[in-house]
């Protein structure tokens, strides 16, 4: 198979996955031929240098990521890929190939045998590079297929340099050249390349980790840059103090804010293509006594699952919940902290509602993803179209659904148990620790508890904990004192029981744990539920009365999911009780 032909089969691969869209793709079609007739600017020649091949064109463009590249490479050729821990850790063949060689060809040496060299490449039709290396070794040359970052960061390791991305970029700048100086001045380096590749570089980490937050937070001797991954926050390798104006600059221009209003919070979104994933980014600044703290949230639009069973909501609690999704009006509450995938749930309701038969309409602030078949409004406080203004134009609109971001104040929550007493049903989210105290909260806000027990259908608690990597987690017996101290006889009557901890590996970047799946507590009103608040029984008294008929704590809950593997006892006891 010649170049055309492999660069062919490889397009069609990558659109018939959809992970090329056909406008990327003659996107960079279209820039190789600008390279090889020598249209381009220099600075953009210069940027694209070494870069002739189609594969090196679709990860830097960022139109794929390496690995769908380096998989469908495979595929069509049958090559084998090489795994991250097969590259060497000292360089071969040194005395008579230029690392130079090795960096421009994106090419690595796996094994030197004496009468053939095992090399990991990334595009395997460059000919040039093989045929030269073939003639200056003399001997048979096998290839085999890398992912880029990995053949970039084998080659960084052998050729001596302990420098990580984040160094060799910041080589670039000067020691100087970001101290805060005026509006148009930081404009100006905000946009210089350097800036550009830290924020760029930032980003790309974090989605490789699978994080679902960037934390930028400035002190006066250093800026810290953390991800949330799984819920824990991990530091990463941040730029230096001296750039804390540039970067954040760079982020507040991206997000369309206001770079020169440094004194009030600010919020805005970044719609980025990054490896191929077009990603919502939402910009939140707060000022502090450094500058401004800048968090990040990631919106992965293909990352995500409105499936209940794929987000850990399974059994008896989900069939119950199910069930009460039938209820043709009521409301039906989800609470839990921020970051506990609350809104996750509600539009997997929604996504289970969306039918022909259904109108649905829903009031956010913000609009987190967009949900085909459904009307859904975003809050814009700056024109008076807040919760309750958007609600009371919502139910002249004859719909059969509502969702509502948020219950934020008695006058929201008042128009939607009006709106369920009026044959709506209405879902929504409520910041508290359990379920049980949803109804203390609703009370807390003025609202009549006998309105509160004719509307409201449901509660439903959750959290996230970490799911144990299946390829390092560790069994272990409980001991006889744990046992007896988590009453775990409840869940295993007999027998030795056996738990799962953490330990550690490469596939889950030695934190023991991939993943997150929800653990929930599920509080259905009942009769005797609803006689119990009319006569004004206090949390305590509920959760018990709920816990008799049945209820799952989300504390057992999580201990279920313990028992199955799924999670670690630790984790458990991290995400429930706070221990």
């Amino acid at each position: 198979m010649d170049k055309f032909e492999f660069y062919d089969a490889l397009s069609k691969l990558l659109l018939q996955q959809e992970k090329l869209s056909q406008s990327d793709l003659l996107r960079v079609q279209r820039l190789m031929e600008q390279i090889e007739e020598g249209s381009l600017s220099a600075l953009l020649m210069k940027e694209y240098a070494g870069s002739d091949g189609l594969p090196e064109f679709l990860i830097r463009l960022g139109l794929c990521s390496d690995k769908d590249v380096a998989a469908a490479i495979i595929d069509i050729t049958g090559l084998t890929l090489v795994e991250p821990t097969q590259y060497p850790s000292t360089p071969m063949l040194e005395e008579l190939i230029s690392v130079r060689f090795f960096k421009e060809h994106k090419l690595v040496v796996i094994e030197n045998h004496p009468d053939e060299v095992v090399v990991a490449v990334v595009d395997p039709v460059k000919c040039f590079a093989i045929e030269a290396l073939e003639m200056a070794l003399d001997k048979h040359i096998i290839v085999r297929i890398g992912v880029l970052s990995d053949i970039n960061e084998a080659i960084e390791k052998q050729a001596g340099s302990d420098k990580s991305a984040m160094d060799r970029i910041l080589e670039d700048i000067q020691d100087d050249s970001l101290v805060e100086y005026d509006v148009e001045h930081l404009k100006d380096m905000a946009s210089e390349a350097p800036v550009v590749r830290i924020v760029n570089l930032i980003m790309q980490k974090a989605l490789e980790s699978h994080a679902s937050d960037i934390h930028i937070e400035p002190f006066e001797q250093r800026l810290v840059v953390r991800l949330r991954v799984d819920g824990v926050l991990q530091d990463l390798n941040a730029p230096p103090v001296n750039s804390t104006a540039a970067v954040i600059s760079r982020i507040k221009i991206m997000a369309k804010l206001n770079i020169a209003e440094r004194r009030i919070p600010q919020d805005g979104r970044i719609n980025v293509q990054i490896q191929g994933k077009d990603i919502d980014l939402r910009v939140s600044t707060l000022p502090t006594m450094y500058g401004e703290s800048v968090v990040i949230r990631i919106l992965d639009k293909h990352g995500i699952v409105f499936d209940f069973e794929s987000l850990g909501f399974t059994g008896k609690p989900l069939a119950k919940f199910l069930d009460i999704l039938t209820l043709p009006h009521g409301i039906i509450l989800i609470t839990g902290p921020t970051g506990s995938g609350k809104t996750t749930t509600l539009y997997s309701a929604l996504n289970r509602l969306n039918t022909i038969s259904r109108k649905i309409i829903t009031v956010e602030d913000p609009i987190e993803y967009q949900l085909e078949g459904i009307n859904q409004v975003q809050v814009q406080s700056k024109i008076g179209l807040d919760f309750p203004a958007a609600l009371r134009s919502i139910v002249r609109q004859d719909p059969d659904v509502i969702m509502i971001g948020e219950m934020r104040d008695k006058e929201t929550a008042t128009i939607a148990i009006q709106s369920a007493l009026t044959g709506h049903l209405v879902l929504s989210t409520l910041h508290t620790n359990d379920a049980v105290g949803g109804i203390a909260r609703l009370l807390d806000m003025g609202l009549e508890d006998y309105l509160l027990t004719s509307t409201l259908n449901a509660i439903l608690a959750q959290r996230l904990v970490r799911c144990l990597c299946r390829k390092c987690r560790r069994p272990y017996m409980a001991s006889e004192e744990l046992i007896q101290q988590l009453a775990l006889r409840r869940f295993q009557a007999d027998g030795e029981i056996v738990l799962y901890e953490a330990t550690g590996c490469t596939d889950c970047s030695g934190t023991g744990y991939q993943g997150r799946q929800m653990i929930v507590e599920l509080l259905i009103m009942t009769d005797s539920l609803r006689n119990a608040i009319l006569k004004g029984s206090d949390s305590v008294a509920l959760q018990h009365q709920a816990v008799d008929e049945g209820m799952l704590t989300l504390y057992e809950d999580g201990l279920q999911k313990a028992f199955a593997g799924i999670t670690s006892l630790s984790e458990v006891m991290r995400v429930s009780i706070g221990k």
